[in-house]
């Protein structure tokens, strides 16, 4: 016997039961207005009729099976759906409206399993395209999942009521030391960016900003190391260094050794001695390295969600912004503003998408060399004013020395917290040893009332 095909997943008792309780109840269609639309329902009829419900809703219009029916006379589409008869048969077979909102969810379920379906098949055909792209292709792929996984019930307005308790709740566990901890994000390791920030936030975009050779590579690798050590995940993505750099990098700062040294071969007995110590701690450290040359936003999105798949992802560093592109799928940007700008955005979307941190360290434009004062600010971010818009958190780096040679600030760097959309702003110092690639903790910090004014 021949194979009976298979019908895609629906209910005529549920769609029947959804448009029936529009037509009786006059207040039903508020209930499932933001959740249902005509393209859910299975029978074209059934679509029709939703579409003049919908119609009549935005204009205000009363909705009943007089005035539903007058709208699919008047645009030719009532012998379409069967006629009057057919609305009075809904109508007839509905009880009570009472239950309207439970019959749209089942409508909207069985439509979210059709979209699942429909994006197998969009999947699948993606498959069969050898000429382009593969990781196009497969960041194609997690976005037609990912847009199935949006279509179902987002969020609806909730009365305050339902949230304060939650609130009061968190507030009075953040007053008590023993749960407190839960609330705060991921520790940098530096006690007074800690205290400001309340670690790394899940969500959030954290841009590092600084000219080149002011450090931002070894304190992001720092912070990485310190967030490590807690047993959680940090994926760095490198468009400048490669990963062999990168772990000699890890390995002199945790050896507390001159870099010179390390490289030359002047390593004394007393360090090659602690080397075993050092190396079980990177061994059995989390810490996943991509130096790909020329990564594209939709690389990068697609190894993040596998990485977080396959191992966990609690942090993303990405090193840095402006080497980064968005592939193929952006020839329509024009110039390079633009398309830093759509990088920014896309990261914090992935932040949000994953629910994690994402540290991207970014280059300052040169206007910062032409003031008198050179302490960065915010327009100084290079090549777009979106990476501020789109940031929760900007550090920018400033070192004295760089500058000035015979500063008694030494080793001191400035980190400038320059934008904290949930807290406070400010400046805090930390000490930093160039020839260890290594930042340390000095436990200070201040306002920005302490700087001169040019440098606000």
């Amino acid at each position: 016997m021949p194979e009976t095909p298979h019908v895609p997943p629906h209910s005529l008792e549920a769609e029947k039961s959804v448009l029936g309780s529009v037509m009786i109840e006059k207040n039903a269609i508020i209930k499932i207005a933001d959740i249902l639309h005509p393209e859910d329902f299975y029978y074209d009829t059934h679509s029709l009729i939703y579409q003049a419900m919908e119609e009549l809703f935005a204009k205000r219009s009363p909705l009943d099976i007089l005035t539903v029916s007058t709208w699919l006379k008047d645009n030719g589409k009532l012998d379409e759906v069967g006629g009057q008869s057919y609305l009075e048969e809904l109508t007839n077979d509905v009880l009570t409206a009472s239950h309207v909102f439970q019959y749209a969810l089942i409508v909207k379920q069985k439509a979210t399993l059709r979209k699942l379906i429909t994006s197998g098949s969009n999947i699948t055909a993606l498959g069969y395209k050898e000429d382009e792209d593969v990781d196009e292709l497969v960041d194609q792929a997690e976005q037609e999942l990912y847009k199935v996984s949006q279509t179902f019930l987002r969020n609806r307005f909730v009365h305050i009521k339902e949230v304060l308790s939650q609130t009061y709740e968190k507030i009075s566990e953040l007053h008590d030391p023993e749960t407190a901890k839960k609330y705060q994000g991921l520790q940098t390791g530096f006690g007074s960016l800690d205290n400001i920030l309340t670690g790394l936030q899940n969500t959030d975009l954290v841009i590092l900003a600084a000219r080149p050779s002011m450090g931002k590579t070894a304190l992001a690798l720092n912070v990485a190391q310190n967030i490590a050590q807690h047993g959680k995940s940090v994926g760095l993505i490198s468009l400048e260094m490669s990963k062999e750099q990168l772990v000699e990098r890890l390995f002199v700062s945790l050896l507390a050794v001159d870099s010179w040294k390390m490289k030359s071969g002047k390593l004394s007995q007393e360090d090659f001695m602690r080397m075993g110590q050092v190396m079980d701690s990177l061994n059995n450290s989390k810490i996943f390295i991509d130096d790909s040359v020329g990564s594209s936003i939709a690389e990068l999105r697609a190894k993040a969600r596998r990485l977080q798949m396959e191992h966990g992802l609690d942090l993303l560093i990405v090193d840095y912004l402006q080497l980064m592109s968005i592939g193929k799928s952006g020839t329509s940007i024009t110039n390079r503003v633009q398309e830093i700008s759509e990088i920014s955005r896309n990261l914090k979307g992935l932040a949000r998408e994953l629910h994690i941190p994402i540290m991207a360290l970014s280059q300052l434009s040169r206007a910062v060399e032409s003031r008198p004062v050179k302490i960065p600010q915010l327009s100084d971010l290079r090549e777009s004013g979106a990476i501020e818009q789109d940031a929760d958190v900007v550090l920018m780096m400033y070192r004295e020395d760089y500058y000035e040679e015979d500063t008694d600030r030494a080793g001191i760097t400035d980190i400038f917290i320059r934008k904290h959309r949930h807290g406070a702003v400010g400046r805090i110092e930390l000490l930093f040893k160039k020839e260890q690639m290594r930042f340390y903790d000095i436990d200070r910090k201040h306002s920005f009332a302490d700087l001169p004014v040019e440098a606000l």
